[in-house]
């Protein structure tokens, strides 16, 4: 059982104030919430948001639906998560997502934790190269590796990305990358207007007849309207 610590904040430069955006009837953090709660390996969740005034009315809503939230720096973001860590009893390992990912995927998030387990690696991966949807990343991280990095590097890109120290150093960590064959270069993330219409035409159109929808049921849906998939241009 790993801890989820979910990476969220209002000041968005693209799209100020996503994750509280009404997606279906909820804020969309709560629509990833609902999602990553089917994930069974995970022993809980905490929203890591900073202590900008702009982020009271996030930590006001976690408050009212019994959603763990901690609150550290802003551009810090690596600092916050030692916060939210050691608020949460300093667990072993932790999972690191970001707020922006409401068709999350609880069967990959338990496929890395049990892949995490058995390899032994410090961090498990999904996010680099891109072979499943943006949007569907994961990283699991055990804390001494976040330590270390924290040790090695100030740097202030480390810090505010959490993880890149442990990614760009194969040689100090077990790194764990799972990936998927062949290549889903879709767009399934929160930046912009142009996503935020792509994740409600999902949800409006799968949502009420199956809340629990997976991967494979946006895999038809975009199947059946070409004309509304989008890319990720990192790939």
């Amino acid at each position: 059982m790993v801890l989820a610590i979910l990476q969220a904040r209002m000041s968005s430069t693209r799209l100020p104030g996503k994750v509280m955006r009404s997606l279906v009837g909820q804020p969309m953090i709560a629509r990833q919430i609902e999602r990553l709660r089917r994930a069974r390996g995970l022993s809980g969740i905490v929203v890591a948001t900073s202590t900008d005034a702009g982020d009271d009315a996030l930590e006001a809503w976690c408050g009212a639906n019994g959603v763990a939230c901690h609150r550290g720096p802003l551009d810090d973001v690596r600092a916050r998560f030692f916060g939210a860590l050691a608020a949460a009893g300093s667990p072993a390992t932790f999972i690191r997502l970001t707020a922006d990912c409401p068709l999350a995927d609880p069967t990959l998030i338990d496929r890395c934790i049990a892949s995490h387990a058995e390899t032994g690696a410090d961090y498990t991966y999904t996010s680099k190269g891109w072979t499943f949807p943006k949007g569907l990343d994961v990283e699991v991280c055990r804390t001494s590796a976040l330590e270390r990095a924290a040790r090695d590097s100030d740097d202030a890109y480390d810090r505010e990305h959490v993880t890149p120290y442990i990614y760009r150093h194969p040689e100090l960590f077990r790194l764990n990358a799972i990936t998927r064959d062949p290549p889903q270069r879709y767009r399934w993330t929160v930046d912009t207007p142009e996503d935020f219409a792509f994740v409600t035409a999902v949800y409006e159109a799968l949502y009420a007849a199956k809340p629990d929808f997976d991967s494979d049921d946006i895999l038809a849906w975009q199947a059946q309207h070409p004309d509304q998939v989008l890319t990720n241009a990192d790939s």
